[in-house]
């Protein structure tokens, strides 16, 4: 039996070995948009498309801070009223009105979902639909629950600009305040960034692709490129499914202006995409709870997973692996009076407490919550096991009031 717990102890020290070291240094938390130096010499335009369902609690705030952008150049908003029955648009009107910028605010009623879509991307599609008579050269696709930092719209314009980049996203700082956000919140991006290491996502040449939902800028001639809103309309993981269809997409032709007229600043080539964290725009959602937070990964667990029963039985195998072992290894070890196990499973325990330790220092939490993630890991699990079964009972994907279809393509 020793022999069986310690080779299980050797092999989870081999796998976090190797993804501290071969796994695109996801643990850093190193990519950050607040890095970047602004120097704009061109404007390009820019209009932001808020798909809003049901805000009217975070819209005055979320309104607010997109209307007060500094943003020197051309930048309207236009937030798609995705048939709330809260006032909305109400809200929204009055926030355009009390910042002395009802011009700058072109509120849509949204109109009836089409069989095929997502709830949000077609609130999306409507919104580029009407701002594209202002002929952007770049749309901000955020939600309605994010306060954006007043320069983030002029340094996401200034990364992909500057870096010739065809989209640029960041993960908003989430909410992390009661006792189940600072549990769970830093675990999510930390396993985010596990799944799409933020440094393969930003290499041109490493097929990974992913971007965050809540603040993502893509230049107009690559969202025509891939075919619009509509070549991902029914994805639930619509940010991610984006990302991945520009870079995988690839010019036609000479590297030119690309139907921008007169834009005196580098157009991208080919799918060339950067992710990074912020640490000044944030979301206002509230995961006060641990029904909420487990609402909100069950909705698109099963869906990371391509709904594979092979990949959710590696999930199932591979997370107490990689997670359990090294504490359980800690217990039996001691209780056994087994040093060598032991000590193996403390030293696998520190190198998963070193690995989390970044994340856990970025959203302010106290340090010793970086030797929970076994049991933060397990609950995850539990979770994704959880998604499975909503979507084999037809619950899958649950958001708004609306159960979408479980596959991306119909």
């Amino acid at each position: 039996m020793d022999v069986i717990v310690l080779g299980l102890m050797l092999l989870s020290l081999i796998i976090w070995l190797g993804l501290l070291c071969f796994w695109g240094q996801f643990w850093r938390v190193d990519q950050q948009l607040e890095v970047t130096e602004i120097q704009l010499q061109s404007l390009p335009v820019v209009c932001a498309v808020v798909p809003a369902r049901n805000e009217a609690e975070l819209i005055p705030t979320s309104l607010r801070s997109l209307l007060l952008q500094d943003y020197p150049g051309s930048f309207n908003v236009f937030l798609v009223d995705d048939r709330s029955t809260d006032r909305t648009a109400n809200f929204a009107e009055g926030v355009a009105h009390a910042v002395g910028k009802p011009q700058q605010l072109h509120i849509i009623s949204g109109e009836s979902l089409p069989p095929g879509w997502s709830g949000k991307l077609w609130a999306v599609e409507q919104g580029i639909k009407s701002a594209s008579k202002f002929a952007p050269d770049y749309f901000l696709l955020t939600d309605a629950d994010i306060e954006h930092d007043p320069g983030n719209l002029r340094r996401l314009v200034a990364k992909a600009v500057q870096e010739d980049l065809d989209l640029v996203s960041v993960m908003v700082r989430l909410r992390c305040e009661s006792f189940w956000e600072k549990l769970f919140i830093p675990a999510f991006v930390f396993f985010f960034q596990k799944l799409y290491p933020f440094r393969w996502v930003n290499n041109p040449n490493n097929p990974t692709a992913a971007a965050a939902g809540g603040s993502i800028l893509i230049s107009r001639e690559a969202l025509e490129r891939i075919g619009g809103i509509q070549a991902i309309r029914q994805a639930l993981i619509d940010d991610c499914a984006l990302a991945d269809a520009v870079k995988r997409s690839r010019e036609v032709g000479e590297k030119g202006t690309r139907g921008i007229s007169n834009a005196p600043y580098p157009i991208p080539s080919q799918g060339r995409i950067w992710l990074g964290l912020s640490t000044l725009t944030h979301s206002l959602r509230p995961y006060d709870s641990l029904a909420t937070i487990w609402d909100m990964v069950a909705r698109t667990a099963y869906t990371q997973l391509n709904y594979s029963p092979l990949l959710l039985l590696g999930t199932l195998v591979g997370m107490p692996l990689i997670y359990l072992v090294p504490p359980v290894c800690v217990i039996l070890g001691v209780v056994w009076g087994n040093w060598a196990i032991a000590l193996t499973g403390l030293l696998g325990w520190l190198l998963m407490a070193f690995a989390y330790y970044p994340t856990i220092r970025f959203y302010k939490c106290s340090p010793w919550l970086a030797f929970s993630l076994p049991a933060i890991a397990f609950l995850y699990t539990l979770m994704t096991l959880d998604s499975a079964l909503r979507h084999w009972q037809g619950r899958g994907g649950a958001w708004k009031g609306r159960v979408y279809p479980s596959s991306d393509n119909l």
